[in-house]
């Protein structure tokens, strides 16, 4: 049987005759086709070419040289030969498969043709799962090589490990560490920061930290796991202190990872000049070409509303992929800039999921529902589907643009659900006025074991304020601190002193807003005014605006407001003079805005629509 080979071969001369040594000293080189050259031209019947260690090494040269066709060949000459039964060959034929095959189901094929499995290849099987994101078949492997009496090593523990972090399942983690404890494998920088990891990803950041504190000599990639787990439980601060404690104190040189870490953090405190030293150091360190680190600067200088510099640094990249892309869309859109979204998302030739899920929120924040739906076709079409993030984006695209139902259908149909996609729910419901099914949502969302925050009770108080549903309302502010230990922000008392004022609870809902931290917030008693508008209680109204006008002198409301309540109540006399100050002191009404969505331009021009000056619902084209 021949093997297809190139035709350069490397050169040079041996000293020795034996083809066997030959081959072997051309696989240590990595001088593939030269040893198969030579393996072609030997009559490997009469010669002692059929040992193992001949075919083992050229299957680990075809991983060196990443030449998976070489070594499809060589697996079929391996199976002529017979020496398939061999622990070692077996070993790396798997090996070829794991790390070069584009199909992981084939290298399954490889596995369950093996005729010994050591821990070696139950080890790759295991690893090999993780990689290609399915850990509840990493651990199945698991198990059923226990089943077979097989003790794993440090890598076996390393990789169950890891698919427990992407599953979530801390309590098996920390059955894995007690293994580690038991087993001396606690000094194994891999399994420790696997562990960190694995602690940090599922919001265990104490334990992360208590991990390393007990590691005697943590190396780079210990320090980069534990700056990574502060990072993901939004201790910022204490990532940037443990990132300058490793340089100053330890000596460590940072890598790309750590970098990339330590830019997530400078960018989540909007920490600007801190950036910058890093964009400095990682100039000085010689990673201007990793794709990775230069991602990581453009989401930075984007989330420090630097939007210009991050342009300027994607711009400057030799090497961009289809991330690079998605963070420079999520830079326009978290700075608004919806329209420059689309815009990139038509130029890009290549888009991922992450980069969907961006435009689609671009769409939601410019209520174009039509573009939106064209989005949803062209991800359907691209063979996407049950991604938590983009079909969240998309019920908050449809729940933003009226079309409630439809975001529920999706919602339903939703195999997976994340606490964005529960919140955008239960706002979609709100803000369409069906407030009773926004609790509802809120009710399942606590049954199914995901927990509320800011964001949630944002929609639930929005729900009752504009269903008059006071009672309810009262009851889950409550539960805010008492049970879910969130402190109430503006937001929340603006819903609230809305559905007390709504309902005629003014002297309660004024109580409320003295009583509150943000006591000194005008849009609070701007809420509170426009309460005034449905009551009869003149006296009251009439303080309200006053003490907002004594705030805000320039905010034209309280002046509209308050002779709005004088004309209602035949006070006509001190309307006519609330307008008269209003001319003194230069504040002018603000003219009434909407808008469309035409099937021409997103680019609108907001005074082209003053003649809906006093229109109160949006029109979709």
């Amino acid at each position: 049987m021949k093997i297809f080979f190139f035709k350069r071969h490397c050169s040079g001369s041996f000293t020795t005759n034996n083809p066997e040594t030959q081959i072997l000293h051309y696989c240590r080189s990595g001088a593939l086709s030269g040893a198969i050259h030579l393996l072609n031209s030997t009559d490997y019947e009469k010669t002692s070419l059929k040992k193992p260690i001949v075919y083992a090494s050229l299957l680990q040269t075809c991983i060196k040289v990443v030449s998976f066709a070489h070594g499809l060949q060589i697996h079929a000459h391996v199976i002529k030969s017979g020496l398939q039964t061999d622990r070692f060959v077996g070993n790396s034929l798997l090996s070829l498969y794991f790390k070069l095959g584009p199909d992981f189901s084939e290298t399954r094929k490889v596995f369950d043709g093996l005729f010994v499995k050591d821990v070696i290849s139950w080890t790759s099987m295991i690893s090999g799962y993780v990689k290609v994101r399915k850990p509840n078949n990493a651990l199945g492997i698991f198990w059923e090589m226990l089943g077979f009496d097989v003790e794993p090593n440090g890598f076996t523990l390393s990789a169950v490990i890891k698919a427990c972090s992407e599953l979530g399942f801390v309590r098996l983690g920390r059955c894995f560490h007690g293994v580690v404890m038991s087993r001396g494998f606690n000094s194994n920088h891999v399994i420790s920061s696997a562990l960190i990891d694995m602690y940090g990803r599922n919001y265990e950041s104490k334990d992360a930290r208590q991990l390393f504190d007990e590691l005697p000599e943590p190396d780079t990639i210990c320090w980069t796991s534990v700056i990574s787990a502060f990072t993901r439980n939004d201790m910022y601060e204490k990532a940037l202190e443990f990132f300058y404690l490793k340089q100053k104190q330890h000596g460590f040189l940072a890598d790309g990872f750590t970098f990339g870490t330590v830019l997530t953090a400078c960018g989540n405190l909007g920490r600007l000049k801190q950036g910058k030293e890093m964009h400095a150091k990682i100039i000085t360190s010689g990673l201007c070409g990793n794709v990775v680190v230069e991602s990581s600067l453009v989401d930075m200088y984007g989330k420090c509303r630097s939007v210009d510099e991050s342009q300027r640094v994607f711009d400057r990249m030799l090497i961009k992929n289809s991330i690079s892309w998605s963070v420079l869309l999520g830079v326009y859109c978290q700075n608004g800039d919806f329209e420059t979204v689309i815009r990139i998302f038509r130029e890009m030739e290549e888009t991922d999921l992450y980069s969907f899920g961006t435009v689609l929120r671009a769409c939601a924040g410019l209520a174009a529902v039509r573009l939106g739906k064209e989005v949803h076709c062209q991800y359907v079409r691209r063979g996407g589907w049950r991604d938590v993030i983009v079909e969240s984006a998309l019920v908050d695209l449809y729940a933003k643009c009226g079309c409630i139902d439809f975001a529920y259908q999706i919602f339903v149909h939703m195999l997976v659900r994340n606490l964005i996609t529960w919140n955008s729910m239960i706002s979609g419901f709100a803000q369409n006025g069906r407030g009773g099914e926004a609790l509802r949502i809120f009710e399942d969302m606590i049954v199914d074991g995901t927990k509320p925050d800011y964001i949630s009770f944002i929609g639930v108080l929005f729900a009752c304020s504009h269903t008059g549903l006071v009672c309810e309302g009262r009851k889950y502010f409550a539960s805010m601190t008492e049970e879910h230990g969130i402190k109430p922000g503006i937001e929340h008392y603006n819903c609230m002193v809305h559905l007390l004022g709504r309902a005629g609870f003014l002297d309660e809902a004024e109580t409320l807003i003295e009583e509150a931290d943000c006591r000194d917030d005008s849009s609070l008693w701007v809420v509170l005014l426009g309460a005034c508008t449905t009551c009869t209680n003149s006296v009251a109204a009439e303080r309200i605006a006053k003490k907002l006008m004594e705030m805000e002198p320039g905010n034209p409301l309280s002046y509209v407001l308050l002779a709005n309540l004088y004309r209602g109540v035949g006070r006509w006399n001190d309307a006519v003079k609330i307008r008269s100050l209003m001319n003194d002191r230069g504040v002018k009404k603000i003219p009434g805005k909407s808008w469309i969505e035409t099937n021409s331009n997103l680019n609108l021009d907001m005074n082209e629509f003053r003649s809906l000056e006093n229109a109160k619902y949006q029109v979709q084209g």
